[in-house]
């Protein structure tokens, strides 16, 4: 009942226009990942009614954006910086330096070998001084550096290509690199896994020492890949209060809730398995986002951003177990709010 009362309030005259960044107006931005083709397809009504904020799913990041030494390739990122500008949309640019979909020139030099620490800055510092000053004074923030820290415990900085040839260095670099193309942009370092208390040290620590040396970076992005299953309430409000104790900005900005337990490796489908998404799922996924969105609204939060607009097409849709249908998101198949939706707005 009410759900039912929520919707005929929501749909009354003077409210039909109410979305997300309407119920969060007075606490943070509420943005949302887009593809180029989002822009002019069935969900450009939903995104100009539900979100104040955009962030490039893929379209920015070092693979598709410079896919040669000497070529960039500006078209879906232009588009996406175009539609926002033009609607008074902000803009989170995602990324400039990740351990994955970077093209394989950047690491070999013409005869196929591995390139120096010299030429790899060198070739970090062209792509970024590139990529940030096209957009500057149109994207507010950054995240600079994704996902460097291991998902081995035993160890701090993840062993990519970056790490192997430059070692620690790249990361400060690439922050340095992005603070003189763009001075007024704020910059993230972005993770995952980053409320699982044994990893969220291991950031903390890098952090730390970043701040501490005086790198120019601003914020961190807790990625909020999480389940029905995780995070907790008090691991959650500790990650949250932990970063913010540094003095940087803390921004949600990958936010789905899976109704899967969280696995990162590939695996077959198992003949069990199904992916209906039953009233109980429904309910467990509403609870979740109550709860966190519950402390976002009394945390230092300086933004939210969801990862894919409707569960019609998710990154978690075949991954990482291919054939299976994930519901992650606040608005289902069709685009419509669902249980969880709810849950987010009625405060």
């Amino acid at each position: 009942m009410r759900y039912t009362l929520l919707l005929l309030l929501a749909y009354l005259p003077g409210r039909a226009q109410q979305g997300l960044k309407d119920y969060y107006r007075d606490y943070f931005p509420i943005g949302v990942a887009v593809s180029a083709r989002d822009l002019t397809g069935p969900d450009t009504t939903l995104i100009l009614q539900q979100f104040n904020s955009l962030t490039p799913e893929n379209a920015m990041k070092m693979g598709p954006i410079h896919p040669e030494e000497n070529r960039y390739n500006w078209k879906d990122a232009d588009a996406i910086v175009d539609f926002a500008v033009s609607r008074h949309l902000r803009v989170r640019g995602h990324n400039l330096c990740w351990h994955e979909q970077t093209p394989a020139w950047m690491f070999k030099d013409a005869n196929g070998n591995p390139v120096t620490k010299e030429v790899l800055l060198q070739r970090l510092k062209e792509h970024i001084t590139t990529v940030v000053s096209r957009y500057k004074g149109k994207i507010y923030a950054w995240d600079v550096v994704n996902e460097a820290v291991a998902d081995d415990s035993t160890s701090l900085i993840r062993n990519s290509p970056w790490y192997a040839i430059c070692g620690e260095d790249f990361i400060a670099k690439a922050f340095e690199y992005a603070h003189a193309a763009d001075p007024d942009a704020l910059l993230f370092y972005n993770d995952y896994n980053t409320e699982r208390p044994e990893k969220r040290e291991r950031v903390y620590k890098l952090l730390q020492h970043l701040v501490a040396s005086g790198v120019p970076i601003n914020g961190v992005g807790l990625q909020g890949h999480w389940s029905i299953f995780e995070p907790t309430a008090s691991e959650l409000r500790t990650a949250i209060d932990r970063f913010a104790a540094i003095g940087l900005k803390v921004q949600i900005t990958e936010l789905d809730i899976s109704v899967y337990p969280w696995e990162k490796n590939r695996r077959p489908r198992r003949p069990d398995e199904h992916d209906e998404f039953t009233p109980l799922l429904q309910q467990q996924q509403a609870d979740q986002y109550k709860m966190i969105f519950s402390i976002f609204r009394h945390s230092p939060i300086g933004g939210i951003t969801f990862w894919n607009i409707t569960d019609r097409r998710t990154w978690l849709d075949n991954y990482p177990v291919p054939g299976r249908k994930n519901y992650p998101l606040l608005f289902d198949t069709n685009g419509q709010p669902k249980k969880a939706f709810w849950e987010v707005v009625n405060f």
